[in-house]
């Protein structure tokens, strides 16, 4: 396994996908619940981010060429739309792209039905996840870094399910300030993780500026 891929693709997941911020948006949805039903949505929500986001890792470059798109023409785009991401992470606001609009949020339906539509798609599978990833399965060109990224991904979403099948106990232990620690810190890396994927792009797509 490539441990310094391992590290990069893990980082750049778990900022985006990051379980803790994303508890007590799941506790907000899943309000009114029986705490056996949550820990179903919770399953069901892990088996929805992994089918949802293998899905984009293999298919995902296919897509692209198909619209004639190059991966460091995402690349760049993508980039911007995780820079946005970790931007408003570092703000302390949500993001509409994967939390919702204020008229999404009122439509949500009911608690027990919601483990795809809002949980997996669009707030924990938004477009900051599947921009990274394609674009670290695009790199992931050797058996180690495949190993690696398949790792990384796996061990996600297995932490997302622990995070939320957990998640009535977690939330009675973890402040307010815990979380907003948190949510910084991985905004911060976020944005870093983001500059890199712009940069690489524009390397490729704008040569003099190497």
């Amino acid at each position: 396994m490539d441990t310094s891929f391992a590290v990069t693709f893990f980082g750049a997941l778990f900022a985006i996908m990051n379980p803790v911020s994303s508890l007590p948006i799941f506790l907000s949805v899943t309000e009114g619940a029986p705490a056996a039903v949550q820990r179903q949505i919770a399953l069901k929500v892990a088996l929805y981010c992994f089918v949802l986001g293998a899905a984009f890792a293999l298919a995902g470059t296919q897509v692209l060429t198909l619209f004639g798109i190059s991966t460091d023409d995402f690349r760049v785009a993508g980039g911007l739309v995780v820079l946005l991401l970790a931007l408003n992470m570092l703000n302390g606001d949500e993001s509409s792209s994967h939390h919702g609009t204020d008229d999404e949020k009122r439509s949500y339906p009911a608690p027990d039905a919601v483990a795809f539509y809002p949980l997996t798609f669009p707030i924990i599978v938004g477009p900051g996840t599947i921009t990274t990833l394609i674009v670290y399965a695009h790199q992931a060109t050797t058996p180690a870094h495949v190993t690696a990224f398949a790792a990384v991904f796996v061990g996600m979403v297995a932490l997302l399910a622990l995070t939320f099948y957990n998640a009535p106990a977690l939330a009675r232990h973890l402040s307010g300030t815990a979380r907003v620690i948190m949510s910084r810190l991985m905004g911060m890396i976020l944005a870093a993780i983001a500059v890199g994927m712009i940069v690489t792009g524009l390397k490729t797509l704008l040569p003099g500026l190497a």
